[in-house]
């Protein structure tokens, strides 16, 4: 039985990237966002609040992008049942809304991205941009 595994980390510098790239495609869309780049243990490397984005989506943000490193996938999938008994759970710490992504380089896992303050669709796109900037698996 192996002993240790091999792990990739997102750099602060593409952390920065991939929250320009966010915020350059939130402002061409015209929805101010709040924006939080996290590594795959849920900690915060990078975040942002836009002018005029809501300040509850910070949290939301982050939630999703905690969410996202930790199931290693897409939010907004779970059912809203499920994801309210993990947010009780986690204490705000998991959420079901969209918005948050895995970032992957050739399927590994490397951080991820939590986007929020317009609707779930205009969140994704945020992230996915994010994502191509990267050079990221698409998700």
């Amino acid at each position: 039985m192996p002993r240790f595994r091999n792990t990739i980390s997102l750099t602060a510098d593409a952390a920065l990237d991939a929250l320009s790239a966010a915020v350059e495609r939130a402002k061409a869309i015209q929805v101010p966002q709040c924006i939080f780049i996290v590594d795959t243990s849920g900690e915060t490397i990078a975040s942002i609040r836009m002018d005029g984005a809501k300040y509850l989506s910070m949290h939301t943000a982050r939630a999703k992008a905690r969410t996202a490193a930790s199931i290693n996938g897409a939010t907004g999938a779970m059912t809203a049942e499920f994801g309210l008994a993990a947010g009780i759970a986690s204490q705000g710490g998991v959420t079901h809304l969209p918005g948050g992504l895995p970032i992957r380089f050739d399927g590994v896992i490397a951080g991820a991205i939590g986007v929020g303050s317009g609707t779930g669709e205009q969140d994704f796109d945020v992230a996915r941009a994010a994502l191509k900037a990267l050079g990221a698996d698409e998700v």
